[in-house]
């Protein structure tokens, strides 16, 4: 993949403002449990980093996804995961059927405002007892007139205490499971919207994730993204960008790690000599190093489909699935050689560690991964 000096501007871009407005308060936001979600979008929308491939129409910037390519791998400068994760929830999960299928008349209402960092966006497929089971989600959007009345839950829902609106995943029919959902959106300040409770979490304690109840919430029908029935589709599609976007992120903060671990091995002495002259913590490093090239590739690979408008949802889940590995392999190995100090809170790796569990996790388990990835090599038993 070829890249121009606009990219590399992106890039460096997006790594001057996390060094000057992300990582000096991460400490901060860790331990009040969430970040100023509207103060850092309304900065971030006003340089252009939450619409680089939206339509201009709507205030983004019109670019293919290798500009994107260049956000998403700046984001892992972060001192942190839930930030990375909190954005990109709005540029790259919660939008992009938004700003494919919508209506003219919504992308105005709610993706310009989004783009602009004016709102604060979330996403809501997933539910207590259906996590990465998307096609079992029992909340229901029933047609009464010219509205949907909207009843059920959701669950991990990030940004979900600070959002503006949610697109949200719901059965709006009683036919086949792949076929009677639409995704709508739900502006979250409507009647019957309750932020039950913010999650107590293991990691990505700076992003503030909800359990949020849908109680007879009305909103006209004119807030279907696209085709009433779609919204099953539409939402495989907004996985796709997801997964390239969680497995980008990952390159540069794996790269931080390794980084941030030959310093501290170099500069640390046992037994008369730096810990790094260990040719197992050396060779260890630099098969990491190896490991994270090849999904750089891996990612790099698929980005190219994207741009051709090919499918990429087997690399994608390949890439999803080998970032997610790891990142947890890295986070373990690096942790290992920072010793004693690798067990305390303040030191960096220890949260990377917690952080990037979710990896396996979020946005489709690793197992939902291999079950794709089986399909596309013919080799999922049938029924699966």
């Amino acid at each position: 993949m070829q890249f121009t000096e606009e990219h590399h501007k992106i890039f460096n871009a997006v790594k001057k403002f996390i060094a000057n407005e992300i990582n000096p308060h991460v400490d901060e936001w860790e331990k009040a449990g969430k970040f100023p979600a509207h103060e850092l979008f309304k900065k971030m929308g006003n340089l252009g980093f939450l619409g680089i491939t939206k339509p201009t129409e709507y205030g983004g910037l019109g670019l293919d996804w290798s500009y994107n390519l260049m956000y998403a791998e700046a984001m892992g400068e972060a001192a942190c995961g839930g930030i990375p994760m909190a954005t990109g929830v709005q540029t790259d999960m919660s939008t992009p059927a938004l700003a494919e299928h919508g209506s003219d008349e919504l992308r105005k209402e709610f993706l310009a405002p989004a783009i602009a960092g004016d709102y604060v966006a979330c996403i809501g497929v997933s539910e207590e007892g259906s996590g990465s089971d998307v096609a079992s989600l029992r909340t229901t959007a029933r047609t009464d007139g010219g509205d949907y009345v909207i009843n059920g839950s959701k669950m991990w829902i990030t940004n979900g205490s600070q959002a503006d609106f949610m697109c949200m995943l719901a059965n709006t029919s009683e036919g086949p499971v792949h076929k009677n959902k639409s995704l709508i959106v739900v502006p979250m300040k409507t009647k019957g919207v309750t932020v039950a409770r913010t999650l107590d979490k293991l990691g990505m304690r700076s992003s503030d994730t909800a359990q949020i109840f849908f109680e007879n919430v009305r909103v006209p029908k004119r807030y279907c993204i696209g085709e009433e029935g779609m919204g099953f589709m539409y939402q495989m599609g907004q996985f796709q960008y997801e997964r390239l976007y969680a497995a980008a992120k990952q390159i540069r903060a794996m790269e931080c790690a390794i980084e941030e671990t030959i310093n501290y091995t170099r500069e640390r002495k046992a037994f008369g000599k730096s810990l790094l002259d260990n040719q197992v913590i050396h060779f260890k490093l630099a098969e990491l190093q190896s490991e994270v090239e090849a999904l750089r590739s891996m990612v790099y690979r698929a980005v190219s489909l994207v741009i051709n408008g090919e499918d990429v949802t087997r690399l994608a889940s390949m890439a999803k699935l080998k970032a997610g590995r790891l990142v947890r392999q890295v986070a373990d190995n690096c942790l290992q050689y920072y010793g004693g100090m690798g067990f305390m809170n303040e030191t960096p790796i220890s949260r990377m560690f917690r952080d990037t569990r979710l990896a396996s996790i979020g946005g489709g388990a690793d197992e939902i991964m291999l079950t794709i990835i089986s399909k596309y090599m013919g080799i999922l038993p049938k029924g699966h």
